[in-house]
């Protein structure tokens, strides 16, 4: 694989090559649920693993000099369409730190978890073909194959993996506010 200044080219210039020899990056992820709390996540898989698939939250890297709030705000937009308030982001409700394989590289990623919510009006009611994937990244067009929302019980029923691991109980206790306390999920591996 071609690498370029330490970074690979095909994970993106947001990856850096860590202290502990893993390629690294700061992610935002948005734990985005309807008024029906029915939870958006995106199904992807690895170029180098199309046999194996997962289901993950809405979110990504955080930019250079961005917040971790204005992170979460732009993955929203860019890999949905949904344009949220800032003033609808809560949290951030958990963090936790995944290592992966992605693009034959072993990866971490530091990630904050925020909670928004959005009505029908805003998106969130539709099937997962009225969201936009107008601001998606040539990755994200490579190894994203659809989006959907998911009420908490047929999530539970899945069969593939779902990220962060045990998402529904994660989100249940959030259904009626969050308490401001921000939890620490610990490391998950995830290869």
């Amino acid at each position: 694989m071609a690498e370029a200044a330490g970074v690979p080219s095909s994970l993106g210039p947001d990856w850096v090559l860590g202290d502990d020899g893993l390629y690294f990056r700061r992610g935002a992820r948005v734990l985005l649920l309807d008024d029906a709390d029915r939870i958006l996540l995106a199904r992807g898989h690895d170029v180098d693993q199309p046999e194996r698939s997962w289901w993950f939250t809405i979110g990504g890297g955080v930019d250079p000099g961005e917040s971790d709030r204005d992170a979460a705000l732009r993955e929203v937009r860019e890999e949905t369409g949904i344009l949220l308030d800032p003033g609808a982001l809560v949290g951030p409700v958990y963090t936790r730190s995944a290592i992966f394989d992605f693009y034959r590289q072993h990866c971490r990623q530091d990630e904050v978890l925020f909670l928004a919510r959005v009505d029908d009006a805003s998106g969130g009611g539709g099937d997962a073909g009225t969201l936009s994937r107008d601001g998606w990244t040539d990755v994200e067009l490579d190894v994203v194959d659809e989006m959907r929302w998911w009420s908490l019980d047929d999530l539970r029923g899945v069969e593939i993996e779902v990220f962060p691991e045990g998402l529904p109980d994660l989100v249940t206790p959030l259904l009626g506010g969050w308490d401001g306390v921000t939890h620490h999920l610990g490391i998950a591996r995830e290869d």
